[in-house]
């Protein structure tokens, strides 16, 4: 069933208030969670929309049905690349992160490692995981992943923590299911998900067993607490407000108070050694995400920065047009990198389709470096005016709107009511709490650049890289180049198409 964004309601609307913000409880129909339900909205919206078929709807294997993309398990290249592309056409509409790639790369996580858990261990967690996945498709549940832990002393393992609390940890093993405790944090959408799906954070040692854990639990379950933080607009409640202020996000400290998870919902229970492979089947998945979403945020301010070069009437300037070009290098090198990501994949045991890491952490690092260069470029062409622009309700108002309407026009082909939409846009976009947002999360989010280069450097094939260093010193005559460039890209069926 695709539900509709009127079911997504109903059932989220449903859910007990577990949410906290500002000190008090509220239910999910609070106002300030709202711009960030609205982009969940679109994803159903999408699915509904014969004009997305294809693209944000997939088949599944499991269930032989059509289902939401953001519940697919990728089955080949072509439906990495259908991902990728989603997220980025849908970005644009919503004016920065979807917020549904999460749940989804946690999914794929899952899916390959506890098949990977059970060749190894003789376990029973890839059937258990599937059965949880079937309901999770059939219903069009939104998932969404916690991850990252509060860690306390980042210098102590977790195991040597003051506070064990720091890290989500098994306090209870029981016959059907087990108790879990602390804290997870930065957690994006968790406010209006379905479902929570915890993972582990990082690599763990036999001493951190208590700490390898995995479940999936509703976001209204007895014992979780929602401590949140939404990030909306000043102008947010204004019913002229532009497309860009309807949109927002909040993210949540996810509190564990001795959480009871049934046996059917635990993918992970003292298994310590798939730790970090699962911590990185996430984090990989998630990177290759980004090719999307960062590429989607690239257009955005390389458009807005645009606009704002042609109301300063700049537009045709050479180092104006310099500027902007670097914007396509950030974005279509990054999206060029998940499509290698996407073509150079390889199939897992699990029948999970999984991108590459190299190329996923390449793009991902990239963007990360570039992003705060890239409000740089918005803030040198556009000037201060993003944070010294006046009060909308004084371009209205009988005493300065005459003036206003003059002082506001650089620009004269463009007339004073759409200059002051353009520079509103650029004070949402470049100087707003969502801007701030975008900043932080544009180096933080599926791990901060150093994450990336530590995923380079455990990856990357350095030796062969010496081997031709060898050759091309007269040490190594016998070189393999065919073997240096490895695997063949693997197309199957329509690769490109859709």
């Amino acid at each position: 069933m695709l539900r509709t964004r009127e079911k997504y309601h109903e059932d989220l609307f449903a859910m007990k208030p577990n949410v906290y913000i500002g000190g008090k409880r509220v239910g999910r129909d609070d106002h300030r969670l709202r711009p960030g339900i609205n982009v969940l909205d679109l994803t159903f919206d999408l699915a509904q929309d014969p004009k997305w078929k294809g693209l944000a709807t997939a088949v599944s294997p499991l269930t032989g049905g059509e289902i939401n993309r953001w519940a697919h398990l990728p089955q080949n290249s072509r439906d990495l690349l259908q991902k990728q592309k989603l997220i980025r056409l849908a970005a644009r509409r919503v004016g920065g992160c979807i917020q549904r790639c999460m749940g989804h790369d946690a999914v794929n996580a899952l899916a390959v490692y506890t098949r990977e858990v059970d060749e190894k261990k003789g376990t029973s967690y890839h059937q258990r995981f599937l059965d949880w996945l079937r309901d999770y498709q059939e219903r069009d549940l939104d998932g969404c992943c916690a991850q990252t832990d509060s860690k306390g002393d980042r210098m102590k393992r977790p195991s040597e923590q003051p506070d064990p609390d720091a890290y989500v940890h098994i306090v209870e093993e029981r016959k059907d299911g087990i108790v879990v405790s602390g804290f997870k944090m930065s957690i994006t959408q968790v406010a209006y998900a379905d479902e929570i799906i915890v993972i582990p954070t990082r690599a763990l040692t036999a001493e951190d067993r208590d700490f390898a854990v995995a479940f999936s639990l509703p976001g209204d379950w007895e014992g979780i607490s929602l401590v949140t933080r939404p990030v909306w607009l000043r102008d947010k409640d204004n019913p002229d407000a532009s497309p860009f202020c309807r949109y927002g996000v909040s993210d949540s400290v996810v509190v564990f108070d001795n959480v009871f998870v049934p046996k059917e919902r635990v993918f992970m229970c003292g298994e310590w050694e798939f730790g970090r492979r699962l911590a990185l089947l996430f984090a990989d998945s998630h990177r290759h995400s980004y090719s999307g979403c960062k590429p989607g945020v690239s257009d955005i301010l390389c458009g807005t920065t645009a606009l704002a070069a042609e109301a300063n009437n700049i537009h045709k300037v050479a180092h104006v047009r310099e500027k902007l070009s670097q914007y396509a290098g950030a974005a279509e090198l990054a999206y060029a990198a998940g499509v290698a990501a996407a073509v150079f994949g390889e199939k897992t045991s699990s029948g999970v389709f999984f991108p590459n890491t190299i190329y996923a952490n390449v793009g991902r690092r990239m963007t990360g470096e570039l992003i705060y260069h890239e409000y740089n470029l918005l803030t040198e062409i556009a000037g201060g005016i993003a944070v010294t622009l006046p009060f909308e309700e004084d371009f209205h108002a009988d005493k300065t709107r005459d003036l206003l309407k003059r002082f506001i026009v650089r620009n004269s082909n463009i007339s004073a009511d759409d200059s002051l939409k353009i520079w509103k846009l650029v004070e949402n976009v470049g100087a707003s709490p969502m801007a701030a947002w975008y900043e932080i999360a544009g180096v933080h989010g599926g791990g901060s650049p150093i994450m990336e280069t530590i995923a380079l450097n455990l990856e990357y094939d350095f030796e062969s890289k010496k081997s031709l260093a060898r050759y091309l010193a007269g040490i190594n005559p016998d070189y393999d180049d065919l073997k240096d460039i490895g695997s063949e890209p693997v197309f199957s069926g329509d690769l490109l198409g859709g």
